[in-house]
């Protein structure tokens, strides 16, 4: 088992900036994919971003391309997403998830284990 624990969300005005943390413990390798996934209120969760197991690739939705840059530490068993030039429609619950797979993919049944959540809110 993984276990997932995400940080660093809270409320910020629009343009401004946050940056994510997702530590994993338990059963954790550093050839885990992991992404970040949203899910706004009355909304489906949707992918943000994912990072390879070596950091080699990353890929972003196109809402987020240019604004928020994934990151990860395997050393500390983390992965961070930064957050830049942030929209009130960034609003959301953003979530971790681990692939144990590694492959690179945006669809949530590829990810194995997830976190709880750290609620984003963006204000106009």
């Amino acid at each position: 088992q993984v276990q997932l624990v995400e940080s660093g969300g809270g409320l910020v005005q629009a343009g401004g900036s946050l940056r994510l943390s997702c530590v994993a413990s338990g059963r954790t390798s550093s050839s885990y994919v992991m992404g970040w996934f949203r899910q706004a209120p009355g909304k489906e969760r949707e992918f943000v971003s994912a990072i390879s197991g070596s950091s080699t690739s990353t890929f972003y939705a196109n809402s987020v391309k240019d604004r928020f840059t994934i990151s990860r530490d395997n050393a500390k068993n983390a992965v961070y997403l930064r957050m830049n030039s942030l929209k009130p429609e960034d609003t959301a619950v953003y979530y971790c998830a681990a692939g144990v797979h590694g492959i690179m993919t945006r669809r949530e049944n590829e990810y194995d284990y997830w976190g709880q959540g750290t609620q984003v809110t963006v204000s106009s």
